[in-house]
């Protein structure tokens, strides 16, 4: 791989969605922050404990926890 930067991953304030460009493509807000820690990868919201307590109903990439 030639040298890069890893491109800064960006999170929504709002749903905690791991997202790409300049809006959440949930909930629609530019409320984003670089400030996040955790990784998580959602793939059955509806069998899935942890999307329970983080009120996430969509599968996809989320923050755990969002400055």
């Amino acid at each position: 791989m030639a040298g890069g930067k890893k491109k800064q991953q960006m999170v929504c304030r709002d749903c905690h969605r791991v997202v790409e460009g300049a809006a959440c493509s949930i909930c629609g807000t530019s409320n984003l922050t670089s400030d996040w820690a955790g990784y998580l990868v959602i793939i059955d919201p509806e069998h899935s404990e942890v999307a329970r307590r983080m009120n996430i109903t969509l599968p996809g990439r989320y923050a755990l926890k969002v400055r």
